[in-house]
């Protein structure tokens, strides 16, 4: 039997990287997957490759950052699938390595709203449902910028310091309910994070100055492989943890 057959997953920014692989990996172990990205040509192009992998999936449109959409999607969801087993927070973005006195009040809302508000609302949507089911996993992708204050900009880093407790305190509350909620902290990988990005000169400068301990870059396919882990029965007595997987990065 494979890993998540008959589970429902839903994968928020599945259309790249980490969120196309972690979709992908989760149609081949069985899972019915939502893959919800804010461009619906490319969430559907990813459902359709599951699919042709003999997978089960949709693709879906939704901007996390609007509550409104949020719902409307996890309705969708439980219409198509009717439960919600795995729910994978995955959409982010980055703040330009942008200092404290450089930081408007339009990049703080705009990075906060994508990466704890958008997690903040799938989760508080997708655990109604769970705790009628009586049982759930949440998969948080943070980064070592949640555990470390030196890789990314000051409204990046604080974003995702607070996933990190956010999560901690789901796992905690929920955990005689059936729900586990656990953290993954990438190091650095190969994405389209930074596409289109305008580095602020002196925060990139000062962030980078340690990439030179990083080992190597990683892959999504194994981030993908993390998650798979966390949202199987392997790691059914993992919860409210942060696992980091940088290949030895932090541990410089």
């Amino acid at each position: 039997m494979k890993k998540l057959e008959n589970k429902t997953a839903i994968v928020t920014g599945a259309a790249s990287g980490m969120g196309k692989a972690i979709a992908r990996l989760f149609g081949l172990n069985g899972a019915k997957v939502v893959a919800v990205d804010l461009n619906p040509d490319d969430a559907m192009e990813v459902a359709e490759m599951i699919r042709k992998e003999g997978g089960h999936a949709i693709g879906l449109k939704c901007d996390v950052s609007n509550e409104a959409q949020v719902k409307k999607m996890i309705h969708a969801a439980i219409l198509e699938f009717e439960t919600i087993d795995i729910l994978v927070n995955n959409a982010g973005i980055m703040d330009n390595f942008t200092p404290l006195d450089k930081v408007t009040n339009e990049l703080w809302a705009k990075v906060m709203g994508v990466n704890i508000n958008g997690p903040f609302y799938t989760s508080r949507e997708a655990i109604s449902q769970m705790l009628k089911q009586g049982k759930g996993v949440m998969i948080h992708i943070s980064s070592v910028g949640g555990t470390h204050g030196a890789r990314a900009g000051l409204t990046y880093t604080t974003s995702k310091h607070a996933l990190v407790g956010m999560s901690r305190n789901i796992g905690f509350m929920y955990a005689k309910k059936g729900i586990r909620s656990n953290v993954i902290a990438p190091g650095g990988v190969n994405t389209n994070i930074m596409k289109n990005a305008d580095p602020d000169e002196e925060g990139a400068a000062l962030c980078s100055s340690g990439a030179g301990s990083m080992p190597r870059m990683g892959e999504s396919d194994e981030i993908a492989k993390v998650a798979l882990f966390l949202a199987s029965e392997d790691s059914s007595f993992v919860n409210g943890e942060v696992l980091t997987a940088d290949g030895g990065w932090t541990a410089y």
